[in-house]
């Protein structure tokens, strides 16, 4: 995969509120769960997809919150 260009992460903020620009260079979205499992299944959902389309965001896990970064 390729990086992504400017005008395409303009795009794609435009039409995606809720994904924010992160150090110029990552989109990023934050998601929140109810408990801490349920972050887990959401989290393995990510990983089995990733799998699947052979492209890996950045995933990180500080309790009830999902944070993903996509460089591509």
């Amino acid at each position: 995969m390729e990086k992504l260009t400017e005008q395409e992460i303009e795009r794609f903020l435009n039409t995606h509120k809720d994904w924010k620009l992160v150090d110029e260079k990552w989109i990023e979205k934050k998601y929140r769960f109810q408990s801490y499992l349920d972050g887990i299944d959401f989290v393995q959902k990510i990983a089995r997809r990733s799998e699947e389309i052979n492209h890996h965001p950045f995933i990180s896990i500080d309790y009830k919150l999902i944070r993903v970064k996509l460089s591509s």
